[in-house]
């Protein structure tokens, strides 16, 4: 893939683009799992229904929810009769006002890694991973990141490929004492999970002061970009 294209992938906003029938012409990652809490058809209509009345490109806001994903507007797109494009954007799943975390200056990946090899004793799991190079070493509390991490491949622990990216999330801060910090995420994908351990995750990352976000095939952390 291009770099273009990598981008629209691995955004984490859904991005589907549609035929004049509504038949799915592509769509990135998020989009896949999207579908799992509506339709095809849903989000065709969507779509026609927020278009600009002339070829181009309208946003909207409106608070859309499907199942857990919850959105704060829209993009729609088309310039000719043939395709429509539709992205939506996901609502922060974090509070902005709350108490700035503590911890020491970690490597993310060090400590992905950690977890991953643990994990992958005595286990056929493949574990793929894609992260992104740039994000630096920030400021968390490691054990309780270390043990969160662990239980989260516990919650996909029946599959035999579970992906881990890190990635920015653009455009998006979370502020303390008045100073605004970038946001990047973990987030662990795939196809099963064991849902009787979703409240036992929900409890350890409120307990940890980590922002997360869980559905069935996907759980992401989402952490402040503290570096000092």
């Amino acid at each position: 893939m291009t770099l273009e294209q990598q981008w629209i992938e691995y955004d984490y906003n859904p991005f589907i683009l549609f035929n004049s029938n509504g038949k799915i012409v592509s769509l990135n990652s998020e989009a896949q799992f999207l579908l799992g809490s509506t339709t095809a058809h849903e989000l065709f209509e969507l779509a026609k229904t927020y278009a600009s009345i002339n070829f181009g490109f309208k946003t909207t806001f409106i608070e859309l929810e499907y199942g857990r994903y919850k959105f704060f507007g829209l993009t729609v797109g088309y310039e000719d009769e043939e395709q429509i494009g539709i992205k939506l954007y996901q609502a922060p799943s974090y509070k902005l006002n709350t108490t700035k975390p503590n911890g020491e200056l970690t490597n993310i990946f060090t400590i992905i890694d950690l977890c991953i090899a643990t994990n992958s004793i005595n286990s056929d799991i493949l574990f793929k991973k894609d992260f992104d190079p740039t994000i630096p070493d920030v400021i968390v509390n490691s054990n309780n990141l270390i043990k969160l991490l662990n239980k989260i491949y516990e919650y996909f622990k029946a599959n035999d490929t579970i992906l881990t990216r890190v990635f920015f999330r653009i455009g998006e801060h979370i502020k303390f004492e008045d100073k605004k910090y970038s946001i990047f995420s973990i987030a662990v994908k795939a196809e099963h999970s064991d849902e009787n351990r979703a409240n036992e995750l929900e409890i350890l990352a409120k307990n940890s002061n980590f922002y997360i976000d869980i559905n069935d095939k996907q759980v992401t952390i989402n952490l402040p970009m503290i570096t000092s």
